[in-house]
């Protein structure tokens, strides 16, 4: 699914539209590198590349991996994923990799995508989203709630939020 935002050039921000990766295949290396650099490591940029790989032929309405494109640029990314390797295995799906490019920043573009995956979630038929994140302050600007800590595989623990899709 393509989107355009609507906020305009004559506002003073950047025009972008956001794709599903799988709609851009000629992006999709592009894509496993951005997303790799900003969560993974020296060991898992397979792990990064598979999962998107297969989301890209899925069947299943999850996994998804989003681009945020400015003339042909890719200036953004988030995706829904069924569970962002946490202790939380019981809630789903989960907006994770939400990414601006720093250039793009203050433009409201992370709000688009944190809209755009709420939105999605709810076409797929998804009550609820989850996020995990270390941000302060940030996701409660848009009506995430904080309903908690979850656990990730080195045992350390994150802010947990919530969001009704309704």
């Amino acid at each position: 699914m393509k989107t355009k935002n609507n906020q305009g050039e004559k506002e003073g921000r950047s025009m972008f539209e956001i794709y599903e990766l799988n709609q851009k295949p000629e992006l999709f290396e592009e894509a496993v590198t951005l997303f790799w650099k900003q969560w993974g490591n020296e060991h898992n940029y397979e792990f990064y590349r598979d999962c998107m790989l297969h989301s890209c032929t899925t069947t299943d309405e999850i996994p998804r991996f989003y681009i945020a494109l400015f003339d042909q640029t890719l200036i953004g990314t988030y995706a829904l994923i069924r569970n962002d390797l946490n202790s939380r295995q019981d809630l789903y799906p989960w907006v994770a990799c939400v990414y601006v490019d720093p250039q793009y920043r203050g433009q409201e573009i992370g709000s688009k995508l944190l809209q755009h995956a709420i939105f999605q979630a709810k076409v797929k038929g998804y009550k609820k989203l989850y996020l995990t994140t270390d941000l302060d302050g940030y996701y409660e600007r848009y009506g995430w709630t904080h309903i908690g800590e979850a656990y990730g595989v080195s045992g350390g623990s994150i802010k947990l939020y919530e969001k009704s899709t309704e």
